[in-house]
């Protein structure tokens, strides 16, 4: 039975071959060419670093996805709002996985203090993606049309968010 935990330097391989082969294989990122480890490091310690969350889902020593959330924009008024990225293994899919790391994330993400989750979902024929958003309560918001490339092809990027905790009911505490 896969656990859900926060991710470990000792994970970093794991995740950047899942996400490898996402860039190589999946219109779910816009990335073309796939990142170095030290790359991922580096931003898995860049999201630490802003005290938000960084999961994997495991079985024993194997990672099977992950998923964590980066501020959406810089800028202050911002400061509430995070988009959250998954991946899963090939091998995780339809499991059942993907919708038990996002709910823990959005969870990790309310204790850290997000009062939105946003998704921004490559390519609107992204049919488990989106799935799996909507699975864990995140509504559809808008949809930009043909505004990637990747494979000889135009793709869509799906909006999607969720409120989390008092969401926009009252004002943040800081």
């Amino acid at each position: 039975m896969p656990i859900i935990r926060s991710s470990q330097d000792s994970d970093i391989p794991a995740i950047t071959a899942i996400y490898a082969h996402h860039v190589r294989h999946g219109t779910g990122t816009f990335e073309v060419d796939p990142p170095s480890a030290a790359d991922m490091a580096s931003r898995r310690d860049d999201v630490r670093s802003k005290g938000l969350p960084y999961l994997v889902a495991a079985e024993g020593s194997e990672v099977l996805g992950f998923a964590y959330c980066n501020w959406f924009k810089p800028r202050p008024a911002y400061r509430f709002s995070a988009e959250n990225s998954i991946y899963l293994s090939p091998l995780a899919h339809r499991q059942g996985l993907g919708r038990a790391l996002l709910s823990e994330l959005a969870t990790r993400a309310e204790q850290a203090g997000v009062r939105k989750l946003i998704a921004v979902i490559g390519d609107s024929a992204n049919s488990g993606s989106i799935g799996v958003h909507r699975s864990v309560g995140f509504r559809h918001v808008g949809t930009l049309e043909s505004c990637g490339w990747k494979f000889d092809r135009w793709l869509d990027v799906v909006m999607m968010d969720k409120p989390l905790g008092w969401g926009n009911v009252l004002p943040p505490s800081s």
